[in-house]
């Protein structure tokens, strides 16, 4: 399959579970508001949350994947890497059980390490925020153990199972949440909407981990349960993952430095960020989960090979796609931030107020949204090559700078600053990454490519000052009823989208020749 097809299942079925998930987060945003119960069930729900991404998604795949592709490619069938991956899951149950176990017991540290002077002050809600972060961190394992069901199919070109997995749990909490609706909208019916929110996430762990098993057996892997050994090929992974954890999570890691400054804010803080994130995941998911994941396995066959020119020309139109989608993309929601925000989130607990506030967030965030979706593109060319080492260095370098500029920001900007903070580290990240890459002749920025990638930029800064000057015209609708909101938004969508693809036409990023190079087989 070529990459465009490739990217265009796997960011079709993201795009789906995100649109379910900002469904969600508009229920959440009108059932919780912000602050009190909302901002204990957001640090409740990141907890288990930012693990899965550090570990399952982040981490575990990017080392299990190259491993994986080699047995494949070794053996004349799929026995080797069956067995390979049941003695990585065989070791891996009984580590997902007893980190679980701990994070509970310590649970009531974990949680008052990070909660804000808002829960602290409320032992009550303190005791909520818990309660919910320990009937939600089973999550963890069960989503752990559906990632190597994911690898899997993802190595067998098989996107589409894995990229709808998420759709439940968007489907469990949303469900929990019209259920929520009829309790009332007092405090007490807040907490009991936040508790059956955490069985939900819960709930959605073993679906889908049930739904992704299924998948896997219908693909010919029947997976059994062994008793759990350190074999050569576990010691491999494991040398792999440590490193990898830093490298690919570096997203993830970051979210625990803005936990840690979150709890140093005002009430409100936590849901701010978590409703303008929200936002910010729409094209991050779609577009950088979609290319990570196809390239990845990709690369891994071209590298075994020796195919630098193949590697080369799908890490290019990787690079390209990505800033064809997401310039745009964060240049769009960095200037009509607080459109959506009101459109979408103002109501019922929500109030106007919150929108505004939540609509600056989210132009922070936005800023480093190009450079989100880099790291995932351009990370798996070190991965491919079990070159785990070089993503931590520059991960580091990202963290300490997010750390320093959130001590510097924070304080001054509030949730603000601590958005624009881990942008500004992450954009360093990217420029880190692609030193390291043309240095070691792993990847290098042609004049094409770069020229591309500027006439992208000019085309979307010219939408973005067309969306500048029409946006006040809708300033009464964004807030108004149902039809108001939802018509001055696609005409925010439309201009943008009319600007921008006409300027793109001209400048001649897209073409025919971009179409067909994208359509070209990767392997």
């Amino acid at each position: 399959m070529s990459l465009l097809k490739n990217v265009g299942t796997i960011g079709g079925l993201t795009m789906v579970s995100r649109v379910f998930g900002f469904a969600r987060d508009i229920l959440l945003a009108r059932v919780l508001g912000a602050g009190g119960v909302a901002d204990a069930w957001q640090l409740a729900f990141q907890l288990p949350n930012i693990f899965r991404r550090l570990f399952a998604e982040g981490a575990f795949a990017s080392a299990f994947v190259p491993l994986f592709n080699r047995r494949m490619k070794e053996g004349d069938d799929i026995t080797e890497s069956r067995a390979f991956a049941e003695e990585v899951m065989a070791f891996l149950i009984p580590v997902l059980i007893a980190f679980g176990a701990l994070a509970m017991i310590f649970m009531p540290w974990i949680a008052g390490f990070f909660a804000n002077e808002g829960i602290e002050e409320d032992p009550e809600l303190m005791d909520l925020a818990v309660l919910m972060a320990r009937v939600a961190f089973p999550y963890l394992a069960f989503m752990s153990l559906a990632t190597l069901f994911a690898a899997i199919l993802n190595s067998l070109s098989r996107f589409a199972a894995a990229a709808a997995a998420p759709i439940l749990l968007n489907i469990c909490m949303i469900t929990a949440l019209v259920y929520g609706t009829t309790l009332g909208d007092g405090e007490e019916a807040r907490r009991s909407v936040g508790f059956f929110l955490s069985i939900a996430v819960t709930v959605s762990g073993v679906l889908q981990l049930l739904w992704l098993a299924w998948f896997a057996r219908k693909s010919g892997f029947r997976m059994n349960i062994k008793r759990p050994k350190i074999t050569p090929g576990v010691k491999e992974l494991g040398i792999l993952i440590l490193p990898a954890i830093l490298g690919a999570g570096v997203y993830q890691i970051s979210r625990f430095i803005d936990l840690f400054f979150l709890s140093t804010l005002p009430d409100g803080a936590y849901s701010f960020l978590a409703y303008a994130d929200r936002l910010n995941q729409l094209p991050l998911g779609i577009i950088g989960i979609a290319l990570g994941t196809a390239i990845l396995p990709s690369l891994s066959r071209m590298i075994a090979v020796d195919d630098a020119e193949g590697a080369s020309r799908l890490q290019s139109n990787a690079v390209e796609l990505a800033m064809l989608l997401t310039v745009p993309a964060a240049v769009a929601l960095f200037v009509t931030g607080s459109a959506f925000t009101r459109a979408f989130y103002t109501g019922g607990a929500f109030t106007l107020e919150n929108a505004y506030s939540t609509g600056a967030v989210v132009s922070a965030l936005v800023v480093g949204l190009p450079a989100y979706v880099l790291i995932k593109v351009l990370i798996p060319n070190f991965f491919a090559r079990k070159d785990t080492r070089t993503p931590v260095y520059t991960a580091i370098a990202s963290l300490s700078l997010n750390i320093v500029l959130n001590l510097i920001l924070v304080p001054r900007y509030g949730v603000f600053g601590l958005a624009l903070a881990g942008s500004l580290a992450a954009w360093s990240n990217v420029m880190l990454l692609l030193l390291i890459l043309s240095r070691k002749g792993y990847f290098t920025m042609t004049t094409r490519v770069t020229g591309r990638l500027m006439r992208i930029t000019i085309a979307a800064a010219a939408m973005g000052a067309a969306l500048y000057y029409a946006m006040p015209y809708g300033a009464e609708f964004y807030a108004g009823n149902v039809i108001e909101r939802v018509a001055s938004i696609a005409a925010l969508v439309l201009i943008g989208a009319i600007i921008y693809f006409a300027g793109a036409i001209a400048l001649g990023v897209v073409n025919r020749s971009t179409i067909a190079q994208l359509k070209r087989r990767p392997s």
